[in-house]
């Protein structure tokens, strides 16, 4: 796996709410500069991430329901149909994890169907399932009902929760539960070049990090290099 392999993989993130409009406009000029997959930014800046990245490959994803996944399904649907109408082509929503753990997987599953209806089927629907705060058997469930439900990728985490973001043992999991039936994206604390090799080779088809220059700057220009 060379530079342009990882890049690839690589979704650039800004999703702090102290964001600002250069910050968004920095970061998508580091997306274009570095040959990321995507940028992944807060709805109220699709629109212009949209404008400063016409004519590049590089696609804009944002997010509903973040960071908490409590939004109603009908607030969740409309922020995600909202974002697509500025522009965006992928959607990041955080599944109702309290609906989810308490066992109510019929309006946990009617929440992801919900989005998906909103951005029609041929839009990338990540679902984030807060995987620090899920037991095993709920993280294998969590990725099973995302699959049925109609997510194109199960998400780790959302990096907001203090329990913690993506880690390897996650991403294997959730690999052995879903198999090609979904796609991974590893979120949440990633922040080298190794731990993204790891991920990588644990299963992860993509990589959701806001340190996604600095893991560049580690990787050499002239060689390819193993996790």
């Amino acid at each position: 796996m060379n530079r342009v392999d990882i890049a690839s993989r690589i979704e650039h993130t800004n999703l702090k709410p102290d964001a600002t409009e250069e910050a968004v406009v920095k970061l998508c000029q580091e997306a274009k500069e570095n040959g990321f997959d995507t940028v992944c930014v807060n709805p109220c800046w699709v629109r212009m991430a949209t404008s400063a990245l016409r004519g590049a490959k590089v696609q804009v994803c944002s997010v509903a329901g973040f960071p908490l996944g409590a939004h109603t399904s009908k607030l969740k649907a409309a922020e995600a149909a909202g974002a697509m109408s500025d522009g965006a082509t992928e959607i990041d929503m955080v599944m109702n994890i309290g609906w989810f753990k308490e066992g109510n997987r019929i309006l946990a599953e009617q929440d992801i169907r919900a989005v998906r209806t909103a951005i029609g089927e041929n839009t990338i629907l990540k679902v984030i399932i807060e995987a620090p705060v899920l037991s095993q058997r709920e993280k294998c469930d969590a990725a099973k009902l995302v699959v049925h439900a109609g997510g194109n990728f199960v998400k780790t985490s959302t990096g907001f929760h203090p329990a913690g973001g993506a880690t390897v043992e996650d991403v294997k999991l959730l690999k052995s539960v879903i198999g090609n039936e979904a796609k991974i994206k590893a979120a949440g604390g990633i922040r080298d070049a190794k731990t993204v090799l790891q991920m990588i080779g644990a299963g992860a088809d993509r990589i959701g990090t806001s340190s996604s220059v600095a893991i560049m700057g580690e990787i050499p220009n002239d060689r390819p290099v193993a996790g």
